[in-house]
């Protein structure tokens, strides 16, 4: 491929910041700027992971570094963003990831766990997005993607509070994209089927379950991780320039049914 058009994709010199970023999809979206040549702000709880992620990411090539961050918190939230500033530069580049997950049926969720699951999916990607963007609408320019989940669309048994989280993030990410359109920052949702990662660790050791989403997957399978990386790295990049307020399904085709 031509350097012509691999310029559409490079991100040399953008300053990316990756919530959720030590495990998941989280590291995928973080390992995939890097390798698009950012600068990798890796956001997460645990100090360990944090340093072995962002390791990670300096053995490619570029400059990364752990920022602790807790989403729900305003506080540090804003605390984070000025750091992460004053260390890599203005952040060009944000991936809300930070997130959880807990199933039951609807009669015997605990309002602690909807709150839970409901304010770290939501309020969360809220906060973060609402700390990152007056920079990026005061240069003109800023990519922000939201991970959200098939689920978002389509309805799941046990899923009540995930779901309606993700149903959320795909809207939220509609009004901050028409709401900031016009100063030069795009936002869309990636939306991804289940990949192989701890979240679904449960899901995945399922004799019945696993069977379950293999045969409703029209490819047949589950996602490999590595399968993310174009997406976000596409999103993040000038080659996305034009495309905003929207969710795309990463899925294997189960969507299109």
């Amino acid at each position: 491929m031509s350097e012509r058009v691999l310029e559409h994709f490079d991100l040399s010199g953008k300053t990316a910041m990756v919530t959720g970023a030590t495990r998941g999809l989280g590291e995928v979206a973080a390992t995939a700027l890097a390798k698009a040549g950012a600068k990798v702000a890796v956001c997460g709880r645990s100090q360990a992971d944090l340093e072995r992620v962002s390791g990670k990411l300096r053995e490619l090539g570029v400059e990364s570094r752990g920022f602790e961050l807790d989403v729900l918190d305003k506080a540090k939230v804003t605390g984070a963003v000025a750091k992460i500033t004053a260390e890599l530069g203005p952040v060009d580049i944000l991936v809300n990831d930070a997130g959880v997950n807990y199933r039951v049926p609807v009669v015997e969720f605990p309002e602690e766990e909807w709150d839970r699951v409901i304010n770290t999916n939501l309020k969360g990607y809220f906060l973060v997005a609402q700390a990152v963007a007056p920079g990026m609408l005061e240069r003109g320019y800023g990519k922000v993607i939201n991970m959200s989940s098939i689920f978002g669309g389509v309805g799941m048994v046990n899923q009540l509070a995930y779901a309606s989280s993700k149903g959320g993030v795909n809207q939220m990410t509609k009004v901050m994209a028409l709401e900031w359109a016009q100063q030069g920052v795009r936002v869309n949702a990636i939306a991804p089927t289940y990949f192989e990662t701890e979240l679904v660790t449960q899901i995945r050791e399922d004799p019945e379950r696993f069977a379950f989403i293999n045969e409703r997957t029209p490819m047949g399978r589950w996602g490999y991780l590595p399968e993310l990386e174009g997406i976000v790295i596409f999103l993040a990049s000038p080659g996305s320039d034009f495309i905003t307020g929207q969710t795309i399904y990463i899925d294997g085709g189960w969507t299109a049914w």
